[in-house]
């Protein structure tokens, strides 16, 4: 055989093994994540919240308790993550959610928030719908340039 041959069955070899070991990788966290969901499901819990702030900050800047900090991995400390800071009964509490529960959130309205420990999973409105979430998309020139040649404002 040549050593292009060579070459190529050692490379087609390398990758199939670094496709069985991602495949096994892969099973274990969808195990992992199937097991944190359910902690999440067990522990949660619905409150009226009023919404204070929002925003997409570091989760070493969010000002969270330092028992959550010292639990957080070290990749995920300098990570940006969302957070809302929001009042619940008498207390002023910082919480995280996933990006689209973020999206819907409305800042100074009261809502109804399942949480599970610091972690909003769903929000609804108390006083009627929460909305739906603005574009930030700007118009192109093209667009505007298109609008204003048809005469639309």
């Amino acid at each position: 055989m040549s050593k292009g041959w060579i070459i190529f069955i050692i490379v087609l070899a390398v990758l199939a093994i670094a496709a069985v070991v991602l495949y096994f990788l892969g099973k274990r966290a969808e195990k992992k994540q199937a097991e944190q969901q359910e902690q999440i499901d067990a522990a949660k819990q619905q409150v009226n919240m009023l919404v204070i702030d929002k925003k997409i900050v570091k989760m070493k800047d969010a000002g969270f308790p330092d028992i959550v900090m010292q639990n957080t991995p070290r990749m995920m400390k300098g990570r940006k993550v969302p957070v809302v800071k929001g009042k619940v009964g008498p207390r002023i509490m910082t919480f995280i959610c996933d990006k689209p529960v973020y999206e819907i959130i409305p800042v100074k309205k009261e809502v109804k928030a399942t949480i599970s420990g610091l972690y909003i999973t769903d929000v609804k409105g108390i006083r009627g719908s929460l909305g739906t979430a603005k574009s930030k998309k700007k118009e192109s020139k093209l667009d505007a340039l298109l609008k204003k040649g048809r005469g639309e404002a």
